[in-house]
């Protein structure tokens, strides 16, 4: 999904950065090889670019879910945004880094019912959070705990979903153009 509205900000290389961004978009050359191009529009905004960098990274150190996931949540929180770029990128990760089995993923980003049950579960209270903008019911939060999570963890994925929609909104905001290395996973919604 992409807003009518294209913003014209260019794209900012690490070596033009102010030095918030610079420093932000050089850990991820050092971690990743490269800098995704959703850091480079985000570099637009230093403080935008570090704040999603920072609650990120808290995200995927301090939430207690393991990397599978932490997939999920992000996939569908990315996926309820409709954000193509994320969903893409989140994929990728999911493949290759996280261990989700793919026919978990390609069911999150098809809406189709996802065929792990616990998995399901988190897959689906993270969406009525996005949903229903933080209001679930007893019955949904009821759902969430019987499969096995904590209530921090309902705070975990408010966290995930602040820091996603940082980037869902800045993507659909630049009509971010979708990194190579994610292409084999693009996603349209």
């Amino acid at each position: 999904m992409q807003a009518e509205y294209q913003l014209t900000l260019p794209t900012v290389n690490p070596d033009q950065a102010e030095p918030l961004a610079m420093a932000r978009m050089e850990e991820a050359l050092n971690k990743l090889g490269f800098v995704p191009n959703m850091y480079g529009v985000m570099a637009n905004s230093p403080g935008l670019l570090d704040t999603y960098i920072h609650g990120y990274n808290r995200f995927r150190e301090l939430s207690g879910f393991t990397p599978a996931e932490q997939e999920v949540v992000l996939l569908a929180v990315s996926r309820e945004n409709g954000c193509t770029y994320c969903v893409a990128a989140h994929s990728f990760i999911a493949d290759k880094m996280s261990g989700v089995p793919v026919e978990v993923t390609n069911a999150i980003r098809d809406g189709a019912p996802i065929p792990d049950a616990r998995l399901a579960a988190l897959h689906d209270f993270t969406r009525i959070l996005v949903t229903k903008r933080g209001l679930p019911s007893q019955a949904d939060v009821q759902a969430f705990l019987a499969a096995g999570y904590s209530e921090r963890q309902i705070l975990e994925i408010v966290l995930a979903i602040a820091v996603k929609t940082l980037s869902n909104y800045a993507n659909h905001l630049f009509h971010t153009p979708l990194d190579g290395v994610f292409a084999a996973r693009a996603w349209d919604d």
